[in-house]
């Protein structure tokens, strides 16, 4: 997984699947663009991404997650629940907004 945070007033915590960096997904009206100048983060484990998502989630930040890996390491954490879980073109991605 990539993670990367933007620092901010409310700090945004982005975590994406690596193979999905530069692509774009499209269902009816609805578009998933995974740009990589936003998206592309640092390679973390499953395991230190786990570790940034409950320290981050202390300091109020907001959390953009996007693929599968991502999303169900995000599960695990209880940061989201299935139903903050959408999809487009079978790819989950969800947001937390705390």
């Amino acid at each position: 997984m990539l993670v990367k945070i933007i620092k901010s007033h409310r700090d945004i915590v982005i975590i994406c699947d690596n193979n999905l960096i530069g692509k774009k997904f499209y269902e009816g009206q609805f578009q998933l663009d995974v740009k990589e100048n936003f998206f592309n983060g640092e390679e973390k484990t499953k395991q230190e991404t786990i570790e940034i998502i409950e320290h981050m989630v202390k300091e109020d930040a907001t959390f953009n997650i996007v693929g599968k890996e991502s999303t169900e390491t995000a599960l695990e954490t209880g940061i989201i629940n299935k139903e903050a879980i959408k999809t487009i073109q079978n790819v989950p991605f969800a947001m937390v907004l705390s």
